[in-house]
């Protein structure tokens, strides 16, 4: 072979030999960032998990003085250069007028202390509902699932936050009772503008306390919770006397609130049975 061919043949193997040599490298590279990726992703999950779990386990006996949506109000207030307001006033459940759990349930959620977050029934009617396009478009979110959303997310509509929405509503199902989820829902919601919780709006608008709001009191400010931006219960116009007087109305159906340490009956719920919990 003369030699001029030989050494392009030996040139080509060499260049060969460091193309395969470099795709190797590039391979190993690829696989430890890949590996990486993995123990970052795992660590990121477990951090996930452990902080929302221990959140929702402290939450469980302190005071929510503070939520996202909160922050996000106010940052909205300066950024349009307005005057930050927030009024919040934390109060226990027993220190909230027993007709205020009464009137959202016949607003939001009758079933809230039959099912275990997800009211499926409501779901699926609204469901069919929204798919027919026949009226407004109906949501079927529970109270538990509002307490989650207001406590540890954002608002919003995407996919993601409602995937976390739906975790941290299975998380306070399983570590709340049912009375320590409305006592967080009554005391962090939106209920106007720059007012959360029942006791601010107590005080903003009917000039007293949450114990002593009356029982048309609290369906008026039930009234509003579609949107509390929009409704006010300082001013009702027609619409929210309507709503308030239907709520009334639902109001008679639904028994009294159960205490802490008592349980729902769910075999007897038209005629408001409570039971001791066993011990």
């Amino acid at each position: 072979m003369p030699m001029n061919q030989t050494g392009r043949l030996c040139g080509s193997w060499a260049l060969f030999s460091s193309i395969d040599k470099d795709i190797t490298l590039l391979f190993i590279e690829m696989k430890n960032l890949l590996k990486l990726l993995r123990k970052i992703t795992k660590w990121l999950a477990v951090a996930f998990f452990g902080t929302s779990i221990l959140t929702v386990v402290v939450y469980k006996f302190l005071p929510v003085y503070f939520t996202p949506l909160m922050f996000i109000r106010c940052s909205q207030q300066k950024f349009k250069g307005e005057d930050m307001k927030m009024s919040h006033h934390w109060v226990p459940m027993r220190e909230i007028s027993p007709h205020m759990p009464v009137a959202v349930m016949a607003s939001e959620d009758q079933r809230f202390l039959l099912h275990h977050g997800f009211d499926y029934d409501a779901i699926q009617k609204a469901a069919l509902r929204n798919i027919r396009g026949s009226g407004k478009k109906l949501g079927a979110s529970t109270i538990s699932q509002q307490t989650a959303k207001n406590v540890f997310l954002w608002p919003g509509r995407s996919w993601v936050r409602k995937g976390f929405e739906v975790y941290f509503t299975a998380l306070i199902e399983l570590i709340w009772s049912k009375q320590r989820i409305m006592e967080v829902y009554l005391n962090s919601i939106e209920m106007g503008d720059g007012i959360y919780g029942v006791d601010a709006v107590a005080m903003e608008h009917f000039h007293t306390t949450a114990a002593r709001l009356s029982r048309a009191d609290c369906a008026l400010i039930a009234a509003t919770l579609p949107n509390p931006l929009r409704f006010n219960s300082a001013h009702p116009n027609a619409y929210m006397r309507q709503r308030q007087l239907r709520i009334q109305h639902e109001m008679r159906y639904i028994p009294a609130f159960p205490k802490e340490g008592e349980d729902y009956d769910p075999s007897t719920a038209s005629g408001g049975v409570y039971r001791k919990k066993k011990r």
